[in-house]
This record gives C-alpha cells, structure tokens and sequence, in this order.
C-alpha cells in the first residue's frame, strides 16, 4: 500500500482527487436517505428538489421544429423563395448543404392549431400530446454552437462538445444517490423507431461518468431479449453457488485492494453486488403482464411490443416508481434531410401516445410533480430544403440556432411557452435559452446551485455548467 502511494504518477496523483471521493459521496448518500442535509459533502443537494427523478427523452437526430411546434404561416408565401442573406447572419452552414446553388424555403405541408389553455401552436400530426399541452412547458428559443450530430448530443448530454465529461444523468447520480439499493441509479433505454431510414449512432460516450467515479455511469438496459445481458444464471448454477462466486471474487478485490490502492476496486464490488440484487430485482420490473388494461388504454398497444418507444415510456415510469433517479430513453431516425412527409409521421407516431401517457400516468399516481420529463433533440432543422423541394415533400438540414424542446412536471410551470424566433424559424429574436442555461435550470429543479455543483479534477473545479456565464430561466420554474 505504502509503496504504491510512494510510486504515483503524476497523473495517477491528480486523479486520486476524483477517487478519493467514493467515501464521502457513499457517506452523503445514506444521510440523505436519514433526511439530513450538509452542503459541505458532495452527494447532497443545495436545497429541497423539486424533481426526485428525470425521465429524459433524447430525440436523436434532430426533430424539425417547423413541422411540429414552430408555426410560421407567413412562410406560405415565400415558397421556393431563398432565404434572404440577412436571416443567414454569416452562419457556417454543413457541408450537406453549403454547395447548394440556392437556399429555398420550404414551408411547412402540415396544418396547425391551438392546443389547450396556453395556446400553443402544435402540428396535425400530433394526435394525442394536444390534450396535456397545459401540463407543458415549451421553449422555442433552444440554441447551441454545435452544428453535427456527435458534438452536438455530447453537447447537450454533457455540457460540452469535447467527449470524456460526465453526462447529466451521470452529475444527477452523484449528487442525488440512490433512493433503491436492488437497482441502478441511472438506467439508459434505446428505444426502436419504426422507420429505419436514417438512423445516426448511439455510443456509451454519451452516458458515462467522466471524471466521476464509475458507479455513477449509465446502466443500459436492452430493448428486447434479457435487459440485462447475463441477468439470469446459467443453467446449474443457482442462487447459491452464484452468491458463493461473488463473495470469492469481493475476498481477491479486496486482498488487491489493500496491496495497490486503488479505490476503483471497491467500484467494481459494487457493481458485482448490484448485479446481484439486480437478478431478482430486475424480472419483475420488465414483466408488464400484471399492468391493467387501462394502462396500454394510456400508452397504446404497442406498449407491449419490446422495443418500441411506447414499452420503453412504461418501464420509465416503472423505473421511477421503484427509485431509479435518471432515467435516459433515445429514439432514433429524427435527422430528417429528405422524406419529411414520408418519416417525419411514422416518427411522430412512434412518440405521440406514449408521451401522452407517460406524462397522463405519472399525474394519476400523483408523480408528475416529482419527476421531470424532458423532450428533445440536440438541434433543430432549416426552413429551406435540402435537395429537391416540392409542396409535399422536402428536407431538411442541421439547425443550431433555434429549436423547440418541451418538459413537464418536477418543478416546471405548467402551460408556458417561452422563447420566440423570427418569421423563418432561424433566429430568436426573444428570450435565448442556452444548453448552460437550460442544464443550470435542471440542476436548480434537481435542488444544486449549479454554480457550487463541483468536482475538483486536473486542478480545477469542473462543473456541468462550464466556465461560461449560465443563468437558471426562473420563468420556467412553477
């Protein structure tokens, strides 16, 4: 022990700052369980949460703002008309379309209409999200930097473009601590789109824990087959003989524990004993066969179907009753450059009455109030066409300087709509909200003072937040 503490690296040194934590944020974790509260130990809020859990639903891809919730009918009358050079602003543009020889606008083929006693402009193809509207907040002045896919989602989850920082569910596990020891703090879900068509890539990046300790990284489940791989024993061997393994495999870490020093081996017995309980905990929460009919009434029939947005809407919200704090759902097939009249409606079905639902069932158990849901992508899309235009069909390309996202619940003013952009959907020209304000925001809700919501690594104090000025949108909280 003596010798590996003498013989560290420099690098191995200032890493041993993160590390060296585990105790402490364990300790923090079980006195917020006793209701107790000391800022000075990391794993305990600022304050009182208004959200005890998350429920995230990542749209990957990017929805096209203007075909869902952006309404711009005076772009009727500039149909295949070019943007002008002054709504451009000198924005770089993707290379998917800075060779186009025109710019022309395409309007939005779908017809509009006010939802609920907010007011809010939704498109025809939703059928179902309308009748909650007043349970929404929307923000239509979103904006990020980031103008593709990988940066853009690192951005978002993360707080940052550059990959190997925490992510959000990732900060929310650390400094919240499990409120279920027989399951994962934080729980990732890929759910199945329908259409296929252009689907982007999902990598662990974008759940894991950075600079944090281990633990505190994403568990994904799977959407079909065991949740978990390896969940169940192999045939032969039972309950016993598998607790026996565990404790041999606890009595070797332990014995290179005390002969190197390095406390991500107590991170590793933890994640064998979660397993373990995860064995009898886990079966029962993916078997839906005990839910009444009234539920797959909310969340449609295709609930049932393994995979599918709609099963994975259930299983968050049977995540969150049983204590998962962070729940991470991605659907895929949102990056829309071509065929919006042939994907964009089976994209929007696929989310439509789950979302409804899950926000409908939460209220009902009278969890709405302390679970946050999110909705949205990691940018928006362009009001001209990429590639061939016609009125009913059209693409779409990358948009980072305006997009809607919309939450609901933990602490969020219920039937707001904030932000406005101008006439092309292209820039705000109201209230901006940054990802830095809008994570500060989450935080706030989460009960951190995003400012003080630290963790010393490389010398310095990281935050999710970043070094640049964020501010928390106090007119989206209730």
């Amino acid at each position: 022990m003596n010798d590996f503490l003498t013989n560290l690296t420099r690098r191995q040194f200032f890493g041993a700052g993160v590390s060296s934590t585990v105790g402490l944020a364990a300790l923090g974790q079980l006195m917020a369980k006793d209701g107790k509260n000391d800022d000075k130990l990391p794993g305990l809020a600022h304050f009182a949460p208004k959200a005890k859990h998350v429920i995230y639903l990542h749209l990957v891809g990017g929805p096209p703002q203007i075909d869902l919730f952006d309404y711009k009918p005076k772009m009727a009358e500039w149909y295949d008309k070019d943007v002008p050079k002054s709504v451009f602003g000198g924005q770089r543009l993707t290379t998917m379309t800075s060779g186009q020889a025109r710019f022309p606008i395409a309007p939005s083929k779908f017809k509009f209409a006010q939802a609920g006693k907010c007011g809010m402009w939704m498109s025809e193809l939703w059928q179902h999200l309308p009748k909650v509207a007043d349970e929404m907040c929307f923000i239509r002045s979103m904006h990020t930097e980031a103008i593709n896919h990988e940066p853009a989602i690192t951005n978002i989850q993360t707080g940052t473009q550059v990959t190997g920082k925490p992510c959000l569910g990732a900060w929310m596990s650390y400094g919240l601590g499990s409120l279920n020891d027989n399951l994962p703090t934080f729980v990732v879900m890929v759910a199945r789109p329908s259409n296929t068509e252009q689907v982007q890539a999902i990598s662990a990046r974008l759940w894991q824990s950075g600079y944090l300790p281990g633990e505190h990284a994403g568990v994904p489940f799977r959407a079909a087959g065991d949740p978990i791989l390896y969940i169940n024993n192999p045939p032969g061997v039972g309950p016993a003989t598998r607790r026996k393994t565990l404790d041999g495999l606890k009595a070797l870490n332990e014995l290179n524990y005390k002969s190197v020093g390095d406390t991500e081996t107590h991170t590793r017995i933890a994640q064998y004993e979660m397993a373990f309980r995860m064995q009898r905990s886990v079966p029962e929460l993916v078997d839906l066969s005990k839910e009444p009919n009234k539920t797959f009434d909310l969340y449609g029939e295709e609930a049932k179907k393994p995979g599918t947005f709609a099963n994975v809407a259930l299983t968050a919200r049977r995540l969150v009753e049983r204590g998962v704090r962070f729940v991470q759902v991605y659907h895929n097939n949102w990056d829309t450059h071509g065929n919006v009249a042939g994907r964009l409606p089976s994209q929007v079905k696929d989310v439509d009455q789950a979302c409804y639902g899950l926000i409908t069932d939460l209220k009902a158990r009278g969890m709405l109030d302390s679970t946050l849901i999110i909705w949205g992508g990691e940018f928006g899309r362009t009001i001209y066409s990429q590639g061939g235009l016609s009125k009913t069909n059209y693409g779409r390309d990358h948009h980072p300087r305006c997009y809607t996202i919309w939450m609901a619940g933990g602490g969020i003013k219920p039937g707001t709509i904030y932000g406005e952009t101008d006439d092309f959907s292209y820039n705000i020209v109201k209230d901006p909200v940054h990802i830095r304000d809008w994570h500060a925001t989450i935080l706030q809700l989460m009960g951190f003072d995003h400012s003080r919501f630290t963790v010393r690594y490389q010398g310095l104090d990281q935050r999710l937040t970043g070094v640049e000025k964020a501010e928390v949108i106090k007119a989206l909280l209730a």
